[in-house]
């Protein structure tokens, strides 16, 4: 590996080439404390020449190269730069915009226009609404991936505006005296900028740029575990056509998908769950080095990326159940997920893909698919939601380790075999009944507690699908407090009126009519009514705090012993 470094200016460095930004880095990510960091560090408190790192660059065409290390303070100093020619420009002072504009985009060898500066990922919002002299199009939009680049420019067009702003609230000089300062601060700015000392730091190939690149990265905090595997896939499937990069398009269409979610779904997230539901275990933070060493060749990193295509599919479905169109039989699949959501659990991610991979890929039937995720969601349901146990690695390890023998096995009956080795393993961890009763009886839900409203709601609905085999609307259902919880009379605490044995779920036609009824009342029109109601209830006379407590019992030993059974 060849490397010549070089000591350059900004001036220097903006003069040796053109810039492109390669398809190994990701797009601008400097957030605003950066950018006024950079703003105060180079010119505001600037005292004398001022280092701002090495640039590490790579032969990438004739007169072209490619960025390795330096991309966000490169990309920073030309918006600095745009920012001081519009300026320039304001300030009707057009040979020196028209100079400095010289350093963003000037005509190559064959005299056509190019910006010296060059970057795909951010077209067409970087070129013409902020490179472009005069700007070509302000009517543009910043995408979600140009948002940065807008705040960041203007950041910078703030800053120099607020300069000049003390130069023209200072009355005691003449109008024509302020223009000549102006110009003068303006001039002192931007010699600031190309004053800026780096070393030019350059490699003879792009081939040497990528193992730069992942050593200066690596163990970094800036790249994140989605940014280094896009590298090294986009590295074993070249370009076909310079203008087209599929590799590098896919894998960003993933990263958009999950950015167009309604939750906060992770790509480093969703690699480590996919990587652990085929591959052996690894920590995130070893993953890149674990998929480097079992992805090597074009065949390898094909099949990596397709797969990774259609498991991202699934993974939103999981997170995001709405956005699958599911059909009639599959809707326990559909609320098993959106259980498991509102547990706030992700250690059984990796299994729960595996199950999904492998049922819409034909082979599981739904009915295996089902009762996997069923036996999944009851765990968490009594080990999670209800009594809050600690989580130790040996259950992300063993579903990692199932969802790898789920992915392996070579017939139904193989997979269905391992399902059932996961509920057996499940069952033997459930606390025992007693601690679960305990803890069910706590779970409150009222005006005033509102923190597990959804969860009682999921509990007697999921408890009227299975009891009562009515399968109500969860968009319609509301909760309908069976002592009421107003009432100056009251003789019931928040906490008892609040608590699940004090409340039954009805849709909201029944609500209204049910209103601010005594007991008795309520009783009577929802016994006339098709809502599911438990034994115990139906049997009741009178209504007090000890009932509401008996009540709780009794719907924990119906969760526990019949619901949520495994």
């Amino acid at each position: 590996m060849k490397i010549e470094s070089q000591d350059r200016t900004v001036d220097e460095l903006l003069n040796t080439a053109y810039f492109k930004v390669p398809r190994f880095q990701r797009p601008y990510s400097w957030e605003r404390a950066e950018v006024e960091d950079f703003w105060n560090d180079t010119i505001a408190d600037a005292d004398g020449e001022y280092f701002i790192g090495s640039i590490v660059l790579f032969s990438h065409s004739q007169g072209i190269l490619g960025i390795v290390d330096g991309q966000q303070r490169l990309t920073t100093i030309t918006m600095l730069l745009c920012a001081l020619r519009d300026a320039f420009a304001r300030e009707q002072l057009d040979g020196l915009a028209r100079g400095i504009h010289r350093l963003i985009e000037r005509p190559d060898i064959n005299n056509n226009n190019q910006f010296v500066l060059q970057t795909e990922t951010s077209y067409p919002y970087l070129q013409q609404v902020i490179q472009s002299f005069p700007e070509q199009d302000d009517n543009i939009e910043a995408g979600d991936e140009e948002k940065r680049l807008e705040q960041a420019f203007n950041l910078l067009k703030d800053s120099i505006a607020s300069s000049i702003d003390g130069i023209r609230s200072n009355r005691s000089l003449s109008e024509k005296k302020q223009a000549t300062a102006v110009r003068k601060n303006l001039i002192a700015i931007r010699d600031r900028i190309l004053g800026l000392k780096t070393i030019m730091v350059a490699l003879a190939s792009e081939d040497d740029a990528y193992v730069i690149f992942e050593t200066l990265n690596t163990r970094g905090r800036d790249l994140t575990v989605s940014d280094l595997v896009r590298t090294h896939i986009t590295r074993l499937l070249p370009q076909a056509n310079r203008n087209v990069d599929r590799a590098k398009d896919r894998f960003n269409a993933v990263v958009s998908d999950f950015e167009a979610s309604r939750e906060e779904l992770s790509v480093n997230s969703f690699l480590h769950h996919y990587w652990l539901s085929k591959y052996e275990y690894t920590t995130e933070k070893k993953l890149y080095r674990a998929l480097k060493r079992a992805i090597k060749t074009k065949v390898d990193a094909t099949a990596f990326l397709s797969a990774f295509e259609k498991d991202a599919v699934l993974y939103r479905h999981i997170h995001e159940p709405g956005a699958r169109p599911w059909k009639n039989e599959e809707r326990t699949v559909r609320d098993s997920l959106a259980a498991l959501m509102l547990f706030r659990v992700r250690q059984q991610l990796p299994f729960v893909l595996a199950v999904l991979r492998e049922y819409c890929a034909g082979n599981l039937t739904l009915r295996n698919a089902r009762r996997a995720l069923i036996a999944v969601e009851n765990f968490h349901f009594i080990f999670t939601a209800v009594t809050s146990q600690r989580s130790s690695g040996g259950i992300s390890f063993m579903y990692a380790l199932h969802a790898r023998q789920l992915d392996a096995a070579k017939s139904q009956t193989a997979k269905v075999k391992e399902i059932n080795a996961l509920i057996s393993k499940l069952r033997a961890k459930l606390p025992p009944y007693e601690e679960f009763e305990a803890n069910f009886r706590e779970i409150l839900a009222s005006e005033r507690y509102t923190k597990r409203k959804a969860l009682v709601s999921y509990i007697l609905l999921r408890m009227s699908r299975d009891l009562g085999h009515l399968d109500l609307e969860k968009s319609s259902a509301t909760l309908e407090h069976l002592a009421n919880q107003g009432g100056a009379k009251r003789s019931l605490s928040d906490e008892e009126v609040a608590e699940i044995g004090n409340i039954v779920i009805v849709d909201e036609k029944l609500n209204d009519k049910l209103g601010k009824k005594n007991f008795a009342q309520k009783l009577a029109i929802l016994k006339a009514s098709s809502v599911w109601l438990d034994d115990f209830l139906k049997k009741q006379t009178s209504w007090d705090a000890k009932k509401i407590r008996e009540r709780s019992n009794a719907l924990a030993k119906l969760a526990f012993e019949h619901v949520w059974r495994l």
